[in-house]
C-alpha cells in the first residue's frame, strides 16, 4: 500500500487526488472496520482556500465503492483502478468526487441470517454516518450513489433497492445475481449440492433459509420497491463467460426491471470473472456515476 501512496502523492506529472485510509469503530460489529477514501486533486486546495470555491467549503458528492469476495478496503488500488480514475479525470471524462472503499470481509454486504453479523446495519447506521461527519460531502440521497463488483455488485443493488431513499445512482459489474436460491445441504460436515450454496450457507443459512434469501434477493427488493427505484439511475453489465454464471443472473435483472417498466441501462460484454474483465469495463461506471451527480447538482 505504500508504494502506491507515494506514487499517487509525488508523481509530477499532473495533479493527484489523494488517499487516506483509516478505520470506522462500530458498536454493531466486534471491531472496527477499515475503508480508504480516495479524494480529488481539488479536496484539500479547496480546504486551504486555493480555489474559488473556498469560501464555501466545497462538498462534494460521494461515491460508496463495495469491493468483491476475497478483496479488502484497497481493492481500487489493488486492481490498478484508482491510476485508472486519474486518467480519466486529467482527460475531463469524469468529474469530481469522494470514492469511499469499505472493508467488507466476505459479509455480502448483509446482516446475517444467524445475527452474529450485521454488517448492513453497521453500514447504514454507522459507516455511512461517520464518512459524511468526516469529509465534505453534500447532503442528501443526490450526491450519494454506490457500486460495486462481484459481491459487492450484489451488495450495491441490495443496499440501493432495500434503500431507494438514501441513493441516486448505483452500479455494478459481474455482480454475483441469482434469481432463485442454490440449494445445499450440510450432511455428515460436507456440504452438497451448488458450489455457490456452500459459499453463502454461513450468511443464508445452511440449507439457504429461503424467506431470508428473499429480504436480500434484488429481484424481490426490485419488486417490492418498484416505484421508488424508479427514480435510481441504474448500471450494471456482466461477463458472457461469467465462471459462476451470473451473467444468467443479471439477464435476468434486466428482464425483471423491464417488466416492471424499471429504467436502467445493461449490457452483457465478451469477459469471464476477474480483475481484467472489471478493469475494461469500471470506466463505464466511473462516467455514469459522474454524469448522475452533475445532472443532479
Amino acid at each position: 500500500m505504500l508504494a502506491a501512496l507515494l506514487a499517487t502523492l509525488c508523481s509530477p506529472a499532473r495533479a493527484q487526488g489523494r488517499i487516506e485510509c483509516s478505520v470506522v469503530p462500530s458498536r454493531i460489529l466486534p471491531e472496527a472496520v477499515r475503508y480508504c477514501a480516495f479524494l480529488p486533486s481539488t479536496y484539500d486546495a479547496a480546504a486551504a482556500g486555493k480555489t474559488p470555491q473556498a469560501k464555501d467549503a466545497l462538498r462534494y458528492p460521494v461515491l460508496y465503492d463495495l469491493h468483491g469476495l476475497g478483496d479488502n478496503e484497497q481493492s481500487l488500488m489493488n486492481t490498478g483502478v484508482w491510476s485508472l480514475i486519474q486518467d480519466l479525470r486529467e482527460q475531463h471524462k469524469i468529474g469530481e468526487f469522494l470514492i469511499v472503499t469499505p472493508d467488507g470481509g466476505r459479509s455480502f454486504y448483509i446482516n446475517s441470517r444467524d445475527g452474529r453479523e450485521r454488517y448492513s446495519d453497521f453500514f447504514l447506521q454507522e459507516f455511512m454516518p461517520a464518512i459524511e461527519r468526516k469529509y465534505r460531502v453534500r447532503s442528501g440521497r443526490a450526491s450519494r450513489g454506490i457500486t460495486g463488483m462481484s459481491m459487492g455488485g450484489f451488495g450495491a443493488l441490495r443496499f440501493a433497492f432495500a434503500n431507494p431513499q438514501l441513493f441516486s445512482a448505483v452500479s455494478a459489474h459481474s455482480a454475483a445475481l441469482v434469481a432463485e436460491p442454490p440449494r445445499a445441504s450440510n450432511r455428515g460436515g460436507t456440504t452438497e449440492g451448488s458450489p455457490l450454496a456452500g459459499m453463502l450457507g454461513a450468511l443464508f443459512g445452511n440449507p439457504i433459509d429461503a424467506a431470508f434469501w428473499n429480504q436480500n434477493s434484488p429481484f424481490v427488493l426490485a419488486r417490492k420497491n418498484a416505484a421508488e427505484i424508479a427514480r435510481l439511475k441504474i448500471y450494471f453489465d456482466c461477463g458472457s463467460e461469467d465462471s459462476y454464471g451470473f451473467d444468467e443472473g443479471s439477464r435476468a435483472l434486466h428482464d425483471e426491471l423491464d417488466t416492471l417498466h424499471v429504467k436502467h441501462e445493461f449490457h452483457i460484454y465478451p469477459g469471464g470473472h476477474n480483475a481484467e474483465y472489471f478493469l475494461s469495463h469500471v470506466a463505464a461506471s466511473m462516467e455514469f456515476h459522474s454524469r448522475a451527480f452533475q445532472e443532479a447538482h
